[in-house]
């Protein structure tokens, strides 16, 4: 946990004030305390049976059921690599260049854009390309938040979720990670991006804006972030009656901590603390048929298809 951290919050995209004094509070208190929670977080979604995270379970899933149907192609390779962690992206570009690929076709697992999520990982490919004296042609696949084919992915996903419910949802909670104001203020378009995915997605359910709300979850600091706050609105539900709600997180391609425990475990806790009475949460894509369907087209659609 630790050196994840290190890394993740060294990155001068995610946390922008760089210095001396985000030196002091990074090294003498968050490395000294934020592990142990956030290792208890980890703890509770843990892939017990592969002793590693579900977001790699998953990741690497999709990863091969891609190469799997790109099978009858032999010019085509796959491979995948994580921003912070293991495998890295470095790896995995290195890997293919090793195997001899000329064209690279990156694929940044994040439906809308933001500098601290698809930019970050852009970085870290082109700063590990800085390596190879001989580089391949690269193109990537743009965000996807507003793509037909992500939309009824996602929406055949809800349905065939809500289907299995002995109960219906009187409220359908779209929530999306959130962003500090000021990253929005300097130019960032992912809560535009946002916006367009829910209201793409609340139109193809045919939920009406009392039936189906945005909102914005994992606020860590005390700069003011974009909202509303996905625990703050179940409160609200609860405490205005509701009793029935649908959790579905549509800007994560897999599940991870952030949606397994921060919206699986504390926020349906927090929905039946205050009165709420049935809460689920509808697990991300992954590497489901509907998942790999849509993956394949957008990939298709960049410039991977026999001929090209």
């Amino acid at each position: 946990m630790r050196r994840y951290l290190r890394q993740f919050l060294s990155d001068k995209r995610v946390i922008q004030a760089q210095g001396p004094v985000w030196w002091l509070i990074l090294n003498g208190i968050i490395l000294t305390k934020r592990p142990r929670s956030l290792g208890r977080a980890y703890d509770l979604i843990w892939n017990k049976d592969l002793n590693e995270s579900p977001l790699r379970t998953f990741t690497r899933a999709q990863a091969r059921k891609l190469a799997a149907g790109f099978a009858d192609q032999s010019q085509i390779m796959v491979d995948w690599g994580m921003r912070y962690g293991a495998p890295s992206i470095g790896d995995a570009i290195d890997r293919l260049i090793k195997a001899g690929c000329e064209r690279l076709l990156l694929f940044p697992l994040y439906p809308q854009y933001s500098s601290a999520t698809t930019g970050t990982a852009m970085d870290a490919a082109f700063d590990a390309l800085k390596c190879h004296h001989a580089q391949p042609s690269i193109s990537s696949v743009p965000p996807y938040f507003d793509h037909p084919a992500y939309i009824g992915a996602l929406t055949q996903s809800i349905r065939n979720h809500h289907s299995g419910l002995a109960w219906t949802p009187e409220v359908t909670i779209a929530s999306f990670h959130g962003l500090p104001v000021d990253f929005i203020s300097q130019g960032d378009p992912y809560q535009t991006q946002c916006e367009t995915s829910f209201a793409m997605l609340r139109s193809a359910l045919n939920l009406s804006e009392t039936q189906m709300l945005l909102t914005y979850q994992s606020r860590t600091s005390r700069k003011e972030w974009i909202g509303p706050d996905t625990e703050e609105t179940l409160i609200d539900l609860a405490r205005r009656g509701v009793k029935n709600v649908s959790l579905v997180a549509p800007g994560f391609a897999v599940d991870g901590v952030e949606t397994l425990e921060e919206l699986g475990v504390r926020a349906v806790q927090c929905f039946t603390d205050y009165g709420g009475e049935n809460i689920t949460y509808v697990p991300c894509l992954n590497d489901s048929d509907l998942s790999i369907a849509m993956l394949r087209e957008l990939i298709n659609e960049n410039g991977l298809v026999r001929g090209n």
